[in-house]
């Protein structure tokens, strides 16, 4: 959400780079794709996510990992300090402790996410429920439900609960349809 939002504020279009179809099996040719990567970042101007970096960026320490995977992170550390585009290179990962120390110095900010407070919870639901009517939305049957989600599991579930609505012919948000949105949420993030 956040690679989108700097997208959108700068104009730029937002590209997201898979890991999975990057890692290979075969020696060399995860950095070759990597490489080509960073060719697209330096020709095409954009904001470039890659999501899920602990794939990627994990401790080169680590000896439960195969030796290719710490020579593509020596090789996107390399291609990472050589960058001279205009593009912005944003990575995000939910395990923070995992990822090789050296990667902090490479980009110019961290940015940490919390799990918002009730009150932050309540502001992010009805910011994106605005277009809706949430007049009869019984907030304190919900707010006791979010304990746990992430601002983009928040978000998920607000959509969710809106495309109920949506379906169901109505722009009036049922408190029903929200908490059960959260509960979903809640067991996806299990």
């Amino acid at each position: 959400m956040t690679a989108s939002a700097i997208a959108g504020e700068l104009h730029l279009p937002l590209f997201t780079i898979r890991l999975e179809g990057l890692i290979t099996k075969f020696m060399g040719e995860t950095a070759a794709k990597l490489k080509l990567v960073f060719d697209a970042i330096r020709q095409t101007r954009a904001v470039y996510l890659f999501d899920e970096f602990d794939a990627l960026g994990a401790h080169r320490t680590q000896t439960n990992d195969v030796g290719e995977i710490r020579r593509v992170l020596n090789s996107f550390l390399q291609l990472l300090e050589n960058d001279d585009s205009d593009s912005l290179i944003v990575a995000a990962t939910n395990y923070p402790q995992m990822l090789d120390r050296a990667l902090f110095r490479r980009f110019d900010d961290v940015i940490e996410y919390f799990l918002p407070d009730t009150d932050l919870a309540e502001e992010i639901l009805k910011r994106r429920l605005a277009p809706f009517e949430t007049l009869e939305v019984d907030w304190e049957q919900i707010l006791p439900e979010v304990d746990g989600l992430s601002a983009a599991e928040l978000v998920r579930a607000a959509d969710e609960a809106a495309k109920q609505a949506v379906l169901g012919g109505s722009k009036h948000i049922k408190s029903e349809a929200l908490v059960s949105a959260v509960h979903e949420r809640k067991a996806a993030c299990r």
